[in-house]
């Protein structure tokens, strides 16, 4: 490779890697004259990259985004990272499989022979724990909501009831602050304007709707930042939307082991204990309380009770 492409390769490398460079910088980092990095800087225009001059004492240069996607510079690291992000990103976001092997095999033809042996040695499955409630979201759906948390816009959504009736429900108004993945699924953290309280949602349950509302400051989580809150509410540290108990016949000791982290049981009698559980939603809490093999009494409230009638009723409608 010659001196002025290998100096090329590494001007392109160092405004790829920071927003703005201080002529004087690149020039002292590449060990050449600010009049070289001049020349170089023009050189890389004429190759189609956005290079602009910006404003300062000494001057400098921004690598902008352009009409067009000219070739990206990785490190190794780097394109590993993104050989192994292609494979994996067809797991949760629909409309993006035919791209995502697309720009696999371009990262991989242009890939030095060592790296793209260790690529093709790594040939991903994505299996855990949460692959049997794993759920696809829509590419656009996803773009759309990302978008109205990235522009601080109230974002307008239809959302299908708690208790999962066909009854129609206004469209929802939210700040939508965080996206996030949980347990193989996509979720919207945003403040609730009509319930004035924070709300997690499904995205792959949302149907945005345009235009959007208009800009608003940010409020601080009630947590240190939106992984801990996530983790609570998860968890059972925080309180759900749908709390209730019932009466299970048996013992205390046997439920606990099962109940999960945030559930509540109370021994009755020996044989007998008294659960306290936490959901999203009455028809999965009626749900989860069906998941132990005894007999059970719904102590309440009543919207456990009937979200168990339809349940019920559904089941025998299954079979």
């Amino acid at each position: 490779m010659s001196e002025t492409s290998a100096r090329l390769l590494a001007l392109l490398s160092l405004l790829q890697a920071r927003r703005d460079w201080p002529g004087q910088l690149l020039a002292e980092r590449l060990e050449v004259s600010p009049r070289t990095v001049r020349r170089d800087v023009d050189r890389l225009r004429e190759l189609g990259y956005p290079v602009r001059a910006t404003k300062g004492p000494d001057g400098g240069y921004r690598l902008d985004a352009g009409a067009d996607l000219p070739p990206l510079l990785f490190d190794d690291d780097q394109a590993i990272a993104v050989a192994v992000a292609l494979q994996t990103a067809t797991t949760t976001v629909t409309g993006i499989e035919e791209g995502a092997l697309r720009a696999l095999a371009t990262v991989r033809q242009v890939m030095p022979a060592r790296l793209r042996q260790r690529v093709d040695a790594l040939q991903v499955t994505t299996v855990d724990r949460y692959a049997n409630r794993r759920t696809t979201v829509d590419s656009d759906k996803l773009i759309a909501v990302g978008t109205a948390v990235r522009g601080r816009e109230v974002l307008r959504f239809d959302y299908p009831a708690a208790s999962g009736s066909e009854e129609w429900v206004p469209p929802r108004k939210v700040e939508p602050h965080h996206l996030v993945t949980w347990g193989g699924r996509w979720y919207l953290v945003g403040w609730d304007l009509e319930r004035n309280d924070w709300r997690t949602f499904r995205v792959d349950r949302m149907t945005p709707k345009t235009p959007t509302g208009p800009r608003f400051t940010p409020r601080e989580l009630p947590a240190p930042d939106v992984a801990t809150y996530i983790a609570r509410k998860f968890h059972g540290q925080d309180q759900n939307p749908c709390r209730g108990a019932a009466i299970l016949q048996a013992p205390a000791s046997l439920v606990a082991k099962y109940a999960g982290r945030g559930a509540i049981v109370e021994e009755v009698t020996s044989t007998t204990c008294r659960l306290i559980l936490t959901a999203w939603s009455w028809t999965g809490l009626a749900a989860t309380f069906g998941m132990f093999e005894c007999d059970l009494e719904f102590v309440g409230p009543q919207e456990l009770k009937d979200a168990a009638t339809q349940l019920a009723a559904r089941y025998r409608e299954a079979v």
